[in-house]
């Protein structure tokens, strides 16, 4: 077990050495240049040209990305362009929103998709099989701000339940931070309850004909135990697959979410960086966002084998 963590850990540093120079040629081929969006409309050539020394940007790129890898290295990942503050301290200050977003969205979804994809499976052919899945279509074809702005509309303006936008730190208070979460997660989770339940309906319902559950229930064991015990940890491995899947295209969701609800994290920090062509900021925010992505793969692989211990051989 041991040897095999260790070889998927192996496999995920030629991963972000590739993800590290697509982010940096990307970055540095697109057409914009920093120096004279910082510089200003008003700014001449020999202002911008200044600019662009000091930023190191009138260097080759080579010698720029073997500085930049350097400092990466060294735990340095450089200063904004444009906030003018060191981008750990960005990250540092934003990161709390976005994580206490994608964890209760998360938590969300695998509380309401897995048990309501277990019942379509086990209900197969009833009404409630038929409103999971399309419920399912319906989260899949239906843009997240579109969901994001129905339920402030409903949930906000309507009925006056939950406040529209903004951020409340952990800090000054349990109840305030996670009323504030409530809108955003439930907006972002839609797609994830949609997914995780049509995978789960289907998993369960591969092996519900399976020997081993013909022999539960002729044992006398109860449909609940049957069902969690025997077919839920049997079809567990496409599950926690999909879950891993819906966890790293969180990545994206943030960015909207964040956008509507007015959330001072992570995906709000990285619209305001592109549109800046703040580079420090953005090549770290895209490293940090590959390296939770391929954390969770690698997780996720660790849980198979947990599932299914063949897999560890």
């Amino acid at each position: 077990m041991l040897g095999y963590i260790l070889r998927r850990l192996a496999a995920t540093i030629p991963v972000m050495l590739i993800v590290a120079v697509l982010v940096f040629l990307m970055l540095r081929l697109t057409p914009s240049d920093p120096a004279a969006i910082i510089a200003g409309d008003n700014a001449n050539t020999e202002q911008v040209e200044d600019i662009r020394r000091r930023l190191g940007l009138d260097q080759p790129i080579l010698t720029q990305f073997v500085i930049w890898m350097s400092e990466i290295l060294r735990g340095n990942l450089g200063e904004s362009f444009f906030f003018k503050k060191q981008v750990v301290e960005l990250i540092a200050d934003r990161i709390e929103p976005t994580l206490s977003l994608a964890l209760f969205t998360i938590l969300i979804a695998i509380l309401v998709a897995v048990p309501l994809g277990t019942l379509a499976a086990y209900r197969h052919g009833t009404w409630i099989d038929r409103f999971v899945m399309g419920f399912s279509v319906l989260g899949f074809s239906v843009p997240v701000f579109v969901v994001g702005y129905l339920l402030i509309y409903v949930f906000a303006i309507e009925l006056n339940w939950l406040p529209v936008q903004g951020y409340q730190r952990f800090s000054t208070g349990v109840g305030g931070w996670a009323q504030r979460l409530i809108l955003p997660s439930l907006t972002l989770s839609v797609i994830y309850v949609a997914l995780i339940a049509r995978i789960t309906r289907t998993s369960v319902l591969e092996v519900m004909n399976e020997d081993y559950i013909r022999a539960a229930r002729a044992k006398g064991q109860t449909e609940g135990k049957v069902l969690v015990r025997h077919a839920l940890a049997n079809a567990a491995v496409p599950i926690v697959t999909v879950i891993g899947l819906g966890i790293a295209l969180l990545i994206g969701g943030v960015v909207v979410t964040e956008s509507v609800y007015t959330i001072p994290g992570l995906g709000r920090l990285t619209v305001d960086a592109v549109l800046a062509r703040d580079y420090p900021t953005i090549q770290a925010v895209i490293l940090l966002f590959s390296l939770v992505y391929v954390i969770i793969n690698l997780l996720v692989d660790l849980a198979y084998t947990f599932f299914d211990p063949r897999i560890r051989y």
